[in-house]
């Protein structure tokens, strides 16, 4: 799965839309403002820190036992000590990747899809871990 960076965290005026006080099992509330809890900023539920924050997009499907689907956009954070068992997006030897972060028994890359295979990090070969991914934004339908 390659990444496409697409733009970083903006700071500035919110972006609030309604949010429900009702679970939805299978189906949507009712939209009387009854049940708006309260306006709900996207900015704040998916980022936590903005300047250290930035968007990719995700190409292939090698993460899609993670839930991470072609052309979704990952919300990634730089400022996140990332540790075993991290969603990670990584440089490895000059090439982009989204991967689950494996550091025991020995270090390496798990691709969350059986059709692919780990990436082993051998001697000589350069990590760069360039943040953890917190959210995954989906587009349903376009």
């Amino acid at each position: 799965m390659t990444a496409q960076f697409i733009g970083t965290a903006l700071v500035g005026k919110p972006v609030e839309l309604p949010f429900f006080s009702c679970r939805v099992a299978a189906g949507f509330p009712s939209p009387a403002q009854d049940y708006v809890e309260r306006m709900l900023d996207l900015n704040e539920l998916c980022i936590q820190h903005p300047n250290a924050t930035f968007f990719v997009r995700v190409e292939g499907d090698s993460m899609i036992d993670a839930g991470i689907h072609s052309n979704d956009v990952l919300v990634v954070d730089r400022s996140i000590d990332a540790v075993h068992g991290d969603i990670v997006v990584a440089e490895v030897s000059g090439e982009f990747t989204v991967k689950e972060l494996c550091t025991k028994p020995y270090l390496q890359l798990n691709p969350k899809n059986p059709a692919y295979q780990p990436i082993r990090l051998r001697s000589g070969d350069e990590l760069n871990i360039f943040g953890v991914v917190t959210s995954v934004v989906r587009q349903m339908k376009r």
